[in-house]
């Protein structure tokens, strides 16, 4: 089967259609699959339902969806960073099911997993767990939160080979792996691509057997969400 495709745009098509649910990997904007996020855009499918642990910054990821309204839910833990999220979902244009971190990186887990629902202590008592089960287990309360899974999970990765095995570096291993697993289809843009068999099977982070496409983007955009630096010392006279 082939996996790898000419571009991230050839590596979508077929595969968006209106109303879909979408994954997309990331933490902050570190490990974003931003060239699949693009294809999304340019393949115009609107009334998405995306779930990513943030929603980008504004022009930058998942930022540009909210650009051109092709988003009409985010299941998300932060968005504090974007401010046509904040705008757009303070309007009513823009649906959230705010999930705390733990809880959202579980429940995707949970998805890839074939686990329909878990208990959490996380949420007990808040909004969180309103209109959801509560149950008790030894004398506490735990709120019962759905497994999620994808239509397309949208991912990157570090190296990849032609089988799909990915290896993931740092920060960009939150959320991708799991994304990865918890998708119908799975689509994986990667910066290095090699030859099958290159990858040492010890330090593969998730199997092919998962990634349906490949798509090869080398020498991405490393954007920085928040820069902060040190005063300039004045030198001394």
């Amino acid at each position: 089967m082939q996996k790898v495709y000419a571009g991230a745009v050839e590596a979508l098509a077929g595969q968006l259609a209106d109303g879909m649910v979408v994954m997309s990997g990331g933490f902050g904007l570190c490990g974003i699959p931003e060239a699949l996020i693009e294809a999304v855009r340019l393949s115009g499918a609107k009334d998405l339902t995306v779930i990513s642990n943030n929603a980008g910054v504004d022009g930058i990821g998942l930022g540009k969806l909210l650009e051109t309204r092709q988003i009409r839910k985010m299941i998300s833990s932060y968005v504090g960073e974007n401010k046509l999220f904040a705008q757009q979902f303070l309007s009513g244009e823009l649906e959230l099911e705010f999930t705390p971190q733990g809880t959202l990186a579980e429940r995707i887990r949970a998805g890839g997993a074939g686990i329909p629902a878990f208990f959490t202590k996380t949420g007990v008592g808040t909004v969180i767990a309103e209109g959801k089960e509560v149950r008790e287990f030894d004398g506490e309360l735990f709120v019962m939160e759905r497994g999620l899974v994808a239509d397309v999970a949208l991912v990157h990765a570090w190296k990849g080979d032609s089988e799909g095995n990915l290896v993931y570096r740092k920060t960009a291993r939150n959320f991708n792996p799991m994304m990865a697993s918890a998708g119908k289809v799975t689509i994986a843009e990667v910066e290095h691509l090699v030859p099958t068999g290159e990858i040492e099977p010890d330090q593969v982070h998730t199997p092919g057997i998962f990634v349906s496409r490949i798509v090869h983007v080398p020498n991405p955009v490393k954007h920085i969400e928040q820069r902060t630096v040190r005063p300039r010392q004045e030198e001394a006279v």
